[in-house]
């Protein structure tokens, strides 16, 4: 590689750094993306569901009325960039589990500010072939999925065409600090942001940050008589993929044995509670495991290290990591480019004293 001066290296290339990388290079910067695509990464597991409504109760995702518009304009651009299908909007179909809670849900979404996501065609018939709903359900709009996995892979292709993009095992000791840049293989960088999911834990200058990864896994699922082409998510999660016949089921959420391995009481977990959900067989078709770098106050972990200004973070991004990225990795260009102010919800400053303690 020939030394060059770069004014962002960026390591980690999964929805956090692709994001971010973009941004970057949309505001004119020279920038170097550093990844190991052998290392196992969350976002290429990832449903890359985005819903504006969430839980039981359905609560307002955080800032949905901001974020999820702003996702929306970021993927489109991207799909005409790189010449792919990338978004899908669906409607969530969210069957009803009893009688008290279709009235209540009726009542309440027709009173509240959710009712912009609610759809008027929410009846109490099940309209979804082969799912076993008998009162009906409702169904939540502005939600969808993004195909993580060919948007990272069709960004990291271009990166590479534009010499923006290094395959390589990032060593954090391989960076050499002074009062203007940062040097790292006889390159000159001006500032260097980690966006490496759960692997920050391992760098000693961001440990600090109260990190709390949650594993997930999800089936690969063909059924025999169940077909529908929205999302259905009672529990867990059906998704339909565009080629027709596979479908995705998730997600568990363990925050013990974090390590990549699918496990049989992954699989166990998603069977229950999918099979009172649907009529007839199925054929699981295939496993994953992913580790979402979650934080403790379920908020992005943004901002640039207290003692070393060339040195920032852009993770944290959690389960909703698909609607969160675009917008954050915004704020954070603007913050690095203009010194505009991070939201204090997810500027790292407000964990701080962790590190000075």
């Amino acid at each position: 590689m020939n030394s060059k001066k770069y004014d962002y290296l960026i390591v980690g290339q999964g929805i956090a750094g692709t994001s971010l990388a973009w941004h970057l290079i949309e505001a004119g910067r020279q920038v170097l993306v550093v990844n190991d695509s052998s290392l196992p990464s969350a976002s290429l597991v990832a449903a890359g569901i985005f819903n504006p409504l969430t839980g039981r109760k359905l609560v307002k995702t955080w800032m949905a009325d901001t974020i999820f518009p702003y996702a929306k304009d970021f993927y489109e651009g991207l799909e005409k960039k790189l010449g792919e299908k990338l978004v899908y909007p669906l409607a969530i179909y969210r069957p009803y589990r009893s009688e008290d809670e279709q009235n209540n849900y009726t009542k309440y979404t027709s009173e509240s500010e959710i009712s912009q996501y609610i759809s008027s065609n929410s009846t109490a018939t099940n309209e979804v072939k082969g799912l076993n709903n008998p009162l009906g359900g409702l169904e939540v709009t502005g939600s969808g999925w993004v195909d993580l996995s060919l948007l990272i892979e069709k960004s990291k292709e271009l990166f590479l065409e534009n010499n923006q993009y290094i395959e390589i095992n990032f060593d954090f000791k391989d960076l050499k600090f002074n009062d203007s840049c940062v040097e790292w293989k006889g390159n000159e960088i001006g500032k260097v942001i980690l966006c490496q999911g759960v692997d920050a834990r391992e760098n000693s200058l961001f440990d600090w940050l109260p990190f709390n990864p949650v594993k997930g896994q999800i089936l690969d699922v063909r059924f025999d008589s169940y077909f529908a082409r929205q999302i259905v998510n009672q529990g867990i999660f059906i998704l339909p993929m565009p080629e027709g016949d596979i479908y995705k089921v998730g997600a568990t959420y363990s925050w013990h044995d974090l390590d990549w391995e699918i496990t049989e009481d992954g699989k166990a977990y998603l069977e229950q509670r999918l099979q009172p959900l649907i009529e007839g067989s199925y054929t699981i078709h295939g496993q994953r495991a992913g580790i979402r770098p979650s934080c403790k106050d379920r908020r992005p972990l943004v901002g640039l290290h207290p003692e070393k200004p060339q040195l920032g973070v852009f993770n944290g991004l959690g389960t909703k990591g698909v609607t969160l990225a675009p917008y954050f990795a915004n704020e954070f260009v603007e913050h690095l480019e203009h010194g505009k102010e991070l939201n204090p919800e997810v500027n790292i400053a407000r964990y701080f004293s962790l590190y000075y303690r």
